[in-house]
């Protein structure tokens, strides 16, 4: 049963012929022609195709990206690679800079077919990195060399497109899920998808993992690795470096999410298992009118640069605003939604608390406690406070609509232009 949905799902998830022959006959056109500008300009770099059409992982998408790196020799300064990068490709049209820790750039083939060209150094050794990205040429090469099975590659696409279907695909930081390369890793580390997936949900704490055994003892993998890099449920040392954690961005949230699909799919192996979950909010309201529950529909916009930096902005306002409405609300069901670009979508079913406990000031503060008195009928003392109850005699929407006016600062402080329910 569980062979034959597998062998469904990849045969769903592989790309087509077709679609595979047309982005490598324009690949082979982009890259004669920046071959042919870097020689012109006299800039030494080399040109390598990385991430998964490099090692055959690929999956089905709407839209394919392609990574091209461009590596650029050592005798160029780091923070130059950029604007190298931007020179090469100053003669072609359609080609967009996307600004980040170092930027990069977008080149539009067609609607569903683009090229991103990164800019990185050319490194003998992984210490010698300044960017994450530097190290895309010995990731490629890394798995080229160890994964020779198709039955891996083909494996790696299915547990790719199981990841994406549940919202755990991605290491930007408003998804901290796995990436593509972990995920390439994992797979071929456990010897295959449901190996793979048996092995997660065993997992109840701290796993880590050494694929070339580059430490002799696990607990030295806590002493050498940064603190900060062992935060995540799964430690995966990099086989191309040792001092680096691939699935450091991995939230315990995504990993337990993670987890519970696993379990799922085990118990009850389905093609379905591989549909992109979509959030049935219509369903939801109902349920929240039948439950005297109140629901809202939210969307928040941002004047930050689309992609992980936006998204990463309104997931954070997202967070804050969830306490906010906690403080007198019960909040039932919620729910947050990055659409790739500037803005992002908020649901919240939520139940009015009723009255709230307010604390005041100590007792011995008298000015502050006449103050406190004064926006309070009715207050007592407690542990040497001033408390009061405080009634919640408005809606959801109320509560929405004065908070923004209340906190206009606080939005621009985050980034949010725009805060605009839709239901």
């Amino acid at each position: 049963m569980t062979t034959k949905v597998l062998k469904q799902v990849l045969e769903q998830v592989k790309p087509p012929k077709e679609d595979l022959d047309f982005i490598d006959k324009h690949l082979k056109s982009f890259l004669e022609k920046i071959k042919k500008n870097a020689a012109k300009l006299g800039i030494d770099a080399e040109v390598f195709v990385g991430g998964s059409f490099a090692k055959g992982t690929v999956i089905k998408k709407d839209y394919y990206d392609v990574d091209v790196f461009v590596r650029f020799d050592k005798k160029y300064r780091k923070e130059d690679l950029s604007k190298l990068a931007k020179k090469i490709l100053s003669r072609m049209k359609g080609v967009s800079v996307i600004h980040g820790s170092r930027d990069y750039f977008r080149l539009k083939i067609t609607k569903d077919f683009f090229i991103e060209i990164i800019p990185v150094l050319k490194v003998k050794h992984p210490r010698e990195a300044d960017n994450i990205t530097d190290l895309s040429y010995s990731h490629v090469k890394y798995m080229h060399k160890r994964v020779k099975s198709q039955k891996i590659l083909d494996d790696i696409r299915i547990a790719k497109a199981f990841c994406y279907a549940n919202h755990c695909y991605g290491a930007e930081s408003y998804i901290r899920g796995f990436s593509g390369y972990g995920l390439e890793l994992l797979v071929y580390h456990y010897g295959g998808f449901l190996k793979f997936i048996r092995a997660i949900v065993k997992i109840s704490d701290k796993e880590v993992i050494d694929i070339e055994k580059q430490h002799k003892i696990k607990r030295a993998i806590l002493m050498d690795l940064n603190s900060s890099k062992l935060q995540s449920p799964i430690i995966l040392i990099d086989p191309t470096y040792k001092q680096r954690n691939v699935l450091a961005a991995l939230s315990y949230e995504t990993f337990e999410k993670f987890q519970k699909e696993c379990k799922k799919f085990l118990k009850s192996p389905s093609v379905k298992a591989f549909e992109i979950k979509k959030t049935d909010l219509e369903k939801i309201k109902k349920q929240a009118v039948k439950n005297k529950h109140e629901f809202i529909l939210l969307e928040a916009q941002t004047n930050k640069q689309e992609g992980d930096v936006a998204g990463s902005k309104l997931l954070k306002f997202y967070k804050h605003l969830d306490k906010e409405v906690a403080r007198y609300f019960d909040v039932k069901n919620k729910g947050f939604n990055y659409n790739g670009k500037k803005s992002a979508r908020y649901f919240f079913v939520a139940k009015s608390k009723g009255k709230i406990l307010r604390e005041g000031p100590f007792v011995k503060d008298k000015k502050n406690v006449k103050r406190f008195e004064k926006e309070h009928k009715h207050t007592f003392i407690k542990k040497g406070k001033v408390h009061a109850w405080e009634k919640v005699d408005f809606s959801l929407g109320k509560f929405i609509a004065n908070w923004k006016k209340k906190n206009k600062k606080r939005m621009k402080e985050m980034s949010v232009k725009g805060l605009i329910v839709l239901g």
